[in-house]
């Protein structure tokens, strides 16, 4: 495993990218205890993966992580040959973002009384950020006078600036004022680190639960809400990219799907029918 950490960091791949591909060669090797790490062949990769699918019911994005750390092992850190026919990559599944409302974002961020949870909350909304950026924030990473945000390092191996709210930064400095952090601007509670992302998570679904939504939604729908509430009020895609970190456009238009305002425009051939005729009865007499 030492390899496959040297490997990553020679790729300059992020650290989220690093312990996600070390877990998943870990236990693709744990799934053959018989076989040398780094031995098995086509035939086992591709059983290994039906097996994820079929007896672990692992979701698509969980498959294409492990499919895209297994190719890194064999094709970067072994340097062996990848067939890909036999062992084809998952289709993705084409599903579109679930959108927060406003006020379902107002109730979320009232309910979090804690002026430490309610800033995490409010970076991420406000900034589009992903729950491991803003994990991952340093005090220096805020701009006050630009009005800006740094993102140092994130998916891709990029760096990227995005907007600083001007309420979220009143927040911001009231957290600062009640928790004084040195360093990382969302320490951990427990050891000398930033806070992680299942903490960040735990307290997304505890306030969620107080204001009582009860859409599917995790939080990074704050990220898709932050972007489509942007496209609603008239920014364009190519700015929303830019805020986003997206490489490609083709990213970011998944949002002109989700979008309201343009949808609130489009009247029902129902109701014009029904608004043009005398003939139809709600209930028959």
């Amino acid at each position: 495993m030492t390899r496959v950490h040297e490997n990553c960091e020679l790729r300059n791949l992020s650290t989220n990218t690093i312990l996600s591909y070390s877990r998943c060669i870990r236990k693709f090797f744990e799934f053959y205890p018989d076989l040398e790490p780094g031995s098995q062949g086509t035939e086992d990769i591709r059983n290994y993966l039906l097996h994820l699918k079929k007896e672990k019911k692992q979701s698509i994005s969980t498959l294409d992580t492990i499919y895209s750390a297994i190719k890194f092992l064999y094709n970067t850190v072994l340097g062996k040959p990848w067939e890909l026919s036999p062992v084809p990559r998952v289709k993705s599944e084409n599903k579109l973002p679930v959108i927060l409302s406003s006020e379902e974002i107002i109730n979320l961020l009232n309910a979090a009384v804690n002026i430490k949870h309610k800033a995490i909350l409010s970076v991420i909304y406000s900034a589009g950020l992903r729950a491991t950026e803003a994990a991952q924030l340093k005090i220096s990473d805020i701009d006050s006078k630009r009005m800006q945000i740094r993102i140092v390092n994130s998916k891709g191996a990029k760096d990227r600036y995005t907007i600083l709210s001007e309420k979220t930064l009143h927040i911001l400095r009231e957290y600062w004022k009640e928790y004084r952090p040195q360093d990382w601007l969302f320490p951990s509670k427990y050891i000398k680190d930033h806070i992680c992302y299942k903490g960040i998570s735990f307290i997304f679904h505890k306030y969620k639960k107080i204001a009582g939504i009860t859409k599917p939604v995790s939080v990074h729908s704050l990220r898709h809400s932050f972007a489509t509430h942007l496209l609603e009020n008239g920014v364009d895609l190519h700015h929303i990219q830019l805020l986003l970190g997206h490489s490609s456009p083709k990213t970011t238009t998944v949002y002109l799907h989700v979008r309201r305002t343009d949808l609130q425009k489009i009247v029902s051939p129902f109701d014009i029918i029904i608004k043009s005729s005398d003939k139809f009865y709600l209930r028959n007499s």
